[in-house]
Formats: structure tokens, C-alpha cells, sequence
């Protein structure tokens, strides 16, 4: 039986964190990862652009070249996918974990094989689920959670749903691209969040009648051919459409987390851990990343969670040394 230190589920940029701070401690490692290096970045939108400056990318302080003022998604695929080569990252891809269970130690299922890991952090991130409307024809096939690029809506009828960075990019870029918009916003406003060189262009966009809003809106059903909303007013409104980019957000796995026994509380389903350690209320498994603020998906990102590799390797070598 081959028996890990360290089994990290997750393969994007704070699970790659992990991995260097636990190699870097002559800890035996893994990283499990469904999908390719840093698969949700691998699965943004092609042109998007990060909030951050590299700097605030960086994982194990190695440097993240660039020259523009912000990195986009392929270059920061090219910076984690680099490091997995070049420092030799222990991880086996395409592989998904399917259960976690505790006897002398962890015994992880995959859907490829078993491992034994006497501690397991879960980094898993959250855009692997979108957060659904429930509205009638929500799974139509027109109705579309995910948006790669603008050239498939050129020309044609795009409701997009929501207001922040994800469905501002799209509406702009679809708006480019030849497609007649229609941006359906819950809130009253474009949200505060998205980018700041981008929200005065989406204003003027819709100011101009370029790309058309209804603020305080809500989609309540999708049919083949149109659209069906409630304006502010209560007002039930029917519109011609071809596609809807439902811009809505993701979560993490929860169903995970509670199949392996992590509590998880409130509203917000916030899964419980320590904030000095982030170890869980299942003592040797850890949380790391985004996947430790629960629905609120806002509150941990790549630059503020990077810290989360080193409390977590040293609680491990700390209680090895106890």
C-alpha cells in the first residue's frame, strides 16, 4: 500500500500551492484533478481578463511574467500549467474523486483507483456547477451556463442574465460581434464588482440603446423561440429569442463535502473549518481556495487564498513533529 502525507484534491492554482508548500517540506504528496491543470481557468471565457495584476497571481513566489497590464486566460495558463512542468508537480489528471472515507487512514476513491493519504486537503474551487434559475425551459439547449466566445451569437437574438463581470464581458463582446442584446438584471444597476475600465463601457453601451437593459427584472421562463420576463412593475413581457447566456454564478460541490462527512452552515452552506489552520471539523482534511466561502463564491479568490497552502502545510508538519 502506497501511503501519502498529503492527498489535494484539485489541480488549479492554490491546489498547485499546496502541492509546492508540501514538496518543498519533504512531505509525500499528490494532487488528484479531474479535469487538465488549472481546468477551471482552462474553462473561462477565452478573451477574459483578470481583476488582478500578475503579481497578485504569483503561487510559491515564482515569478509571473507578462507584459500586459492585466493577464488574461491564456497566460495564465501558460504560468500554472508551466509550473506543473517545470517543478515536476506530482498529479494525475482526468481523474475524479468520488468518495473520501476514514479508517487508519483516508482511503480515496477515484473513479480510476484507491489511494491512502494520512491527510487530505479539498481545493476544488466552484465552477463546476451553475447556480440554476429554476424556471421553466431552463434546460433547453439555446439556454447556455457557460460562455466561451462571442462567434456562435453573431446576428442572433441573446438574452444575457445577470450584471456582473462574467455577463457584462459576454454582452459587450456578443454586442461586437453582431448579436442584438438584451441584458436581463435583477438589481437596479450594473454591479459595482465588474471590472473598473470596463463598467463605464457597458453604461454607455446601454445608454446609447446599443445594448438594451431591464434593470430590476427576472427571467421566468425560456420557450424555443423567446423569452418571458417580469419587468420592475410586475409586468409579465414576451421577446424574440434565440440564446440565453445565463450569467448567474457557480457553487462549489456541497453534495461532496457533505458525502464526506463537513458540516456545512447556514444559508450559505460556509463549510467549517479553522481559520488558523483550515483544517475541517474532520480532523486531516483541510480546505483550501475558493471552495471555503460556500455560496459566497466572492469572498476567497486566487490572490488572497494563496496563504492557505502554508497553514496548512505547517499544521501537518507540526502534528507530525508532535
Amino acid at each position: 500500500m502506497e501511503l501519502y502525507d498529503v492527498l489535494i484534491v484539485g489541480g488549479g492554482p492554490i491546489g498547485l500551492a499546496c502541492a509546492l508548500e508540501a514538496k518543498k517540506k519533504g512531505l509525500r504528496y499528490i494532487v488528484i484533478e479531474k479535469g487538465t491543470v488549472a481546468n477551471s481557468l482552462y474553462n473561462y471565457p477565452l478573451y477574459m481578463t483578470f481583476f488582478s495584476t500578475a503579481d497578485r497571481l504569483e503561487i510559491d513566489e515564482i515569478p509571473f511574467i507578462t507584459t500586459k497590464p492585466k493577464p488574461g486566460r491564456q497566460d495564465a495558463l501558460e504560468y500554472y500549467q508551466g509550473i506543473a512542468r517545470q517543478k515536476d508537480i506530482n498529479i494525475r489528471l482526468y481523474e475524479k474523486v468520488l468518495n473520501i472515507e476514514k479508517s487508519t487512514f483516508f482511503q480515496v476513491e477515484t473513479s480510476k483507483q484507491i489511494y491512502f493519504a494520512k491527510n487530505v486537503i479539498v481545493a476544488t474551487g466552484f465552477y463546476d456547477i451553475p447556480n440554476l434559475m429554476d424556471i421553466p425551459g431552463e434546460h433547453l439547449p439555446k439556454v447556455k451556463h457557460y460562455y466561451t466566445e462571442p462567434y456562435p451569437y453573431a446576428f442572433q437574438n441573446v438574452a444575457v442574465v445577470g450584471s456582473s463581470n462574467s455577463a457584462v464581458d459576454a454582452a459587450l463582446e456578443v454586442y461586437r460581434k453582431g448579436g442584438n442584446v438584451t441584458m436581463i438584471v435583477r438589481h437596479h444597476e450594473i454591479s459595482n464588482s465588474v471590472k473598473y475600465w470596463v463598467k463605464p463601457d457597458i453604461e454607455n453601451r446601454i445608454k446609447e440603446g446599443s445594448i438594451k437593459a431591464q434593470f430590476g427584472a427576472e427571467l421566468v421562463e425560456v420557450k424555443p423561440d423567446s423569452v418571458v420576463f417580469k419587468t420592475s412593475n410586475n409586468e409579465i413581457k414576451e421577446i424574440e429569442n434565440d440564446f440565453v447566456l445565463a450569467m448567474t454564478g457557480y457553487l462549489p460541490d456541497f453534495e461532496f463535502l457533505r458525502a464526506i462527512g463537513i458540516n456545512l452552515k447556514g444559508d450559505c452552506h460556509n463549510p467549517h473549518y479553522n481559520p488558523e489552520t483550515m483544517e475541517t471539523n474532520l480532523k486531516g482534511i483541510y480546505l483550501a481556495g475558493v471552495v471555503c466561502g460556500g455560496k459566497d463564491t466572492h469572498l476567497w479568490f486566487i490572490e488572497n487564498s494563496r496563504i492557505h497552502a502554508r497553514l496548512i502545510i505547517q499544521d501537518i508538519i507540526g502534528k507530525n513533529n508532535n
